[in-house]
């Protein structure tokens, strides 16, 4: 096993914004080398408060009280002295990872950032566990669990890190990285993760994330001359026919259209229930086997093997619920399901993760926060007698979803109603759009190179969230070549969270065997 001072060595080098320019060129002039970390909370403390996004203040409303979270399994003990050591670095330099959640009295009860010098002893926390325990993996669920019946007190900033040194079927530690959604969306808080990161072949470098590349084909239209008009106003008009028809489900869904009561709907009040995290690791390769098959991409294939699992495992509890047979072949399925997803849409105009260092300086053009947007998804949920159906039909329903401004104007919508009538409707609006659908799905794209966190190599990232009004989460994390299932279920609503990770895992399976059965892969 790697020692405390192995990893030391490989601590990541600090992000160079540009206050760390001025360090190191005052360090040149004489002073002295390194960061002092009183230093580095008396300059916080000077600079100007920041009154609360109208988003960030959705997130304190008592049926929105939202909190992130995000497992990292490492590959060796984690030493909590180095991850202390390194966090002044990166994590510390973020103004809402120093700042504490104030609420103005004198002025109307508004709420504001103010900065605050970090007591990190009070945001690691460290349990004493036996290392000989008999059930690790149990323990470290039910940890997270109870963790989910908590909230972050808000005497300091409202972040926390909790490290598990103990050894389980995935990793030799766990790091639970617990966050207030109100400092930021998940791509946000994901950026920030991975700039505590570097890459293990070369310490000094951030983790790469791919970026979609864009395809030749729209313009080879565009340069043919007619033919580019008339594409054009085609173009145009079922983009508009797209959205319309998308806020206008959007608004009916806010006043009374609500998903079939299946057993995977919760009641109302889900949101104030503890979560049962579960999560599986897969090979991406599968994936991609699929998705080079049939000409897809990534998300295509999460979205229709989750379309799969969902229907396997709704056939099965209908079945029970009914005492019928259960089998597989047998369709114990009610007509006509509406079962939709909502799905968080990163509306900033940069692509992909961006640099913690850009995030950090106020001058940036980087947009930190929740600047999230709602997609309501329907996922048909029926037995099929060819896998790859599902694969389709996720792919026909995602690409017409793409083709409209839907994400853009529920966010629009939701501000608005913010502005005109304030938090409380606005809150009331949001959750109720939300409470009328089933779940929340994302996937997230992750680094294509092994990553240490503060010099630990990480074995896998599952990230997820409670507090939600939904029962049911999905996420899908990729990392190196794997793929990480992640749920949070309302036990009770989804009596067997394992259960339904494994009708996901096994629908991925029978996808995979399916297209192995057509031929040879190109």
């Amino acid at each position: 096993m790697e020692t405390e001072e192995g990893v030391r060595l490989r601590k990541p080098a600090p992000i160079k914004t540009k206050r760390a320019k001025e360090e190191e060129e005052g360090r040149r002039d004489g002073g002295e080398a390194g960061v002092d970390i009183r230093n580095c909370n008396k300059e916080m403390m000077n600079v100007e408060e920041e009154p609360l996004s109208p988003a960030a203040r959705l997130f304190h409303e008592p049926n929105f009280n939202l909190h992130i979270v995000a497992i990292m399994g490492c590959n060796t003990r984690i030493y909590p002295e180095v991850v202390k050591a390194n966090l002044p670095h990166t994590l510390l330099r973020h103004p809402r990872f120093s700042s504490l959640l104030v609420v103005d009295e004198k002025n109307g009860g508004k709420m504001k950032w103010v900065r605050t010098e970090v007591d990190l002893d009070k945001h690691i926390i460290i349990p004493d566990l036996d290392p000989n325990m008999e059930s690790p993996d149990q323990f470290v669920e039910d940890y997270i669990y109870n963790l989910s019946k908590t909230t972050i007190d808000k005497s300091k900033p409202l972040w926390d890190l909790h490290l598990l040194n103990l050894k389980t079927s995935e990793a030799e530690g766990t790091g639970i990285f617990r966050v207030h959604h109100s400092l930021g969306d998940g791509t946000s808080l994901m950026s920030l993760l991975l700039a505590c990161t570097r890459q293990i072949s070369n310490p000094e470098a951030l983790p790469t994330i791919p970026v979609k590349k864009k395809k030749d084909d729209d313009k080879k239209v565009f340069n043919r001359g007619f033919w580019w008009c008339l594409f054009g106003v085609w173009w145009v008009l079922k983009l508009f026919w797209n959205t319309f028809v998308d806020v206008f489900m959007f608004m009916l869904t806010a006043l009374c259209l609500e998903d079939t009561k299946t057993p995977l709907k919760g009641p109302p009040g889900s949101e104030f229930n503890p979560r049962r995290f579960v999560y599986q690791t897969l090979s991406l390769d599968d994936m991609k086997l699929i998705k080079n098959a049939m000409n897809l991409t990534i998300n295509d294939v999460a979205l229709g093997v989750t379309q799969a699992g969902l229907s396997r495992y709704l056939n099965r509890r209908y079945g029970d619920d009914e005492n019928k047979d259960s089998g597989e072949k047998k369709n114990n399925l009610p007509e006509k399901i509406r079962l939709r997803s909502t799905l968080l849409i990163n509306i900033r105009p940069a692509a992909g993760i961006q640099a913690l260092a850009d995030m950090m300086e106020k001058n940036t053009e980087a947009k930190w926060g929740n600047w999230i947007g709602y997609v309501l998804l329907p996922f048909t949920i029926a037995l099929r007698d060819d896998p790859l159906d599902y694969i389709r039909e996720a792919k026909t329903t995602i690409d017409r979803k793409k083709h409209s401004l839907e994400a853009i104007y529920t966010f629009s919508i939701a501000e608005l109603v913010l502005k005109l009538f304030g938090i409380k409707r606005a809150s009331a609006l949001s959750h109720r759009v939300i409470s009328h659908t089933t779940m929340c799905f994302s996937n997230l794209v992750g680094p294509l190179e092994e990553i240490g966190f503060y010099g630990h190599p990480m074995a896998f990232l599952a990230p997820s969230s409670y507090g939600q009004p939904h029962a049911l989460m999905i996420n899908f994390q990729s990392y190196i070549n794997k793929m990480t299932i992640v749920l949070s279920v309302d036990e009770e609503t989804i009596p067997d969270p394992h259960l339904l990770c494994d009708d996901i895992v096994q629908s991925l399976n029978l996808v995979k065997e399916a297209v192995v059965a057509r031929g040879p892969v190109k």
